[in-house]
Parts: C-alpha cells; structure tokens; sequence
C-alpha cells in the first residue's frame, strides 16, 4: 500500500475508533493517565524542539544566502543531508500524533471538531504531498515543529501539575493562527510564483493547502474568541453580579 493510501485507511480508522471509544466510556469512569500523558507529551515535545532546531537552521540559512523567494520555492529541503530526515521524520509523526485523541477519550474531555478534524486533515495532506516534494514544504513543516515545540512542552507541564499562567496558554493560541497566516502567505507567494521554473507546486496542491490553512485560521479564531475573550467577559461579568 502507497503511503497515500494508508493515510486514508488510517485516518478512517482514526474516526472509527475515536467514536466508539467515546461509546465505549460513555458509562465509565473516566481514566487519569497522568503520567503516561506526561511521558507522552514530553517525548513530542523533544521531538519537535528538536526538530525545529533542525529545519529552522536550514531556513535561516536558506533566507539569509538566497533570499525569500529562494526559500519559498526551495525542494531542496527533501533532499539535503539534515533536513530531509527531519522532512520525513514529520511526515511519519502525524501518525502516532493521533495518539492525543485517545487520551482525550480516556479522560473523557471535551472533544472538539477542531481537534479531530485537524489531525486527520495534517494526516492526509503530509502523507499526500510528501512524494511530490512541491515547493513551501520547507516553510510549513519549520511552522509546525516551533509551534507543536511550545504546544507539548505545555500539555508536559499541565500533565505534570504544574501551574501553567493561562496567558501561556493563549500565546500558544496566537501562535497557531499566526502560523495559519504565514502557512496562507506562503502558499500566496507559491501561486505568484508557479510558473518559475525553479518553483514547482501545481495549482491542485495550493487549492487544497489554501482551503486546510483557511480553515484552520477561521476555526482557531473562533476557538481563541470562545476560550479567551467570551469567556473572560463573562467571568467579568459574574464578577460584577
């Protein structure tokens, strides 16, 4: 099987098994799994700072020799000594990144459309485009590792009890709609660009990462305004009664 057609297999499994796992503990106790999820989230976190280390050296060195333009249209990336394990080291990892769904299921939280829907559309987008290695893989991927870097050092410390200042915890936030936004960027200079002969993504490839970020952007707003400014008008406003 391609590496295209097990992302498919797999996110539908994903969807099966979340589901029924949220039947299955419908009328149970729900799980602690502290320190598993400590261990789980300090093992991606190690991962992705490490390889934010990684790409965003070869970024930085990318901008600063050749230039913005060089940067976004750079396939090099897939195939230099470095980075091209750490391209396809990302690749894999939206794998066993899934794993965050089950502890949401075992410790019957709140599971959120965001949260799935994103998983499975990384999943299928990264397995997808991997082997046509188009142009911005450089860019998303260095996104995705400094962002999922600050994101599971957070589940570490909150999975570990420590008391995480929720401005932290909406930092995060920001950062992944700033990441949306450099993600629409980019992909804007990739259909400005496409017809360069060192520039090579198809029109296929921009329209689906376009409508994913533009979705992701809106859905995270949306998150932000409902976790951070709705709710903090309304304990405002208790506060006051």
């Amino acid at each position: 099987m391609s590496l295209r057609g097990a992302a498919f297999v797999l996110s539908g499994v994903y969807v099966v098994v979340i589901f029924l796992g949220r039947v299955f503990m419908k009328d149970r106790q729900k799980l602690e799994l502290r320190k598993p999820l400590m261990l789980w989230s300090l093992s991606l976190a190690i991962f992705s700072i490490t390889g934010a280390m990684r790409t965003g050296w070869y970024m930085f060195n990318m901008v600063r020799s050749r230039g913005l333009q060089e940067s976004v249209c750079d396939t090099e990336f897939f195939g230099a000594p470095v980075s091209k394990f750490w391209a396809f080291a990302f690749t894999l990892s939206k794998a066993p990144e899934l794993g965050d769904t089950v502890f949401i299921v075992l410790r019957k939280q709140r599971l959120i459309f965001l949260h799935w829907y994103h998983h499975i559309t990384v999943l299928l987008y990264s397995w997808y485009t991997y082997k046509d290695r188009v142009a911005g893989g450089g860019w998303f991927m260095t996104m995705n590792y400094t962002v999922h870097a600050f994101m599971y050092s957070y589940y570490t410390a909150k999975a570990a009890g420590a008391c995480v200042p929720r401005p932290f915890a909406m930092l995060i936030t920001l950062m992944q709609i700033t990441q949306m936004l450099m993600g629409l960027s980019v992909l804007g200079l990739l259909y400005l660009w496409k017809h360069d002969i060192h520039c090579f993504s198809t029109m296929h490839n921009i329209i689906y990462a376009s409508v994913m970020y533009l979705s992701y952007l809106l859905l995270f707003l949306v998150f932000f305004y409902q976790s951070y400014l709705k709710r903090s008008g309304d304990e405002k406003r208790e506060k006051r009664e």
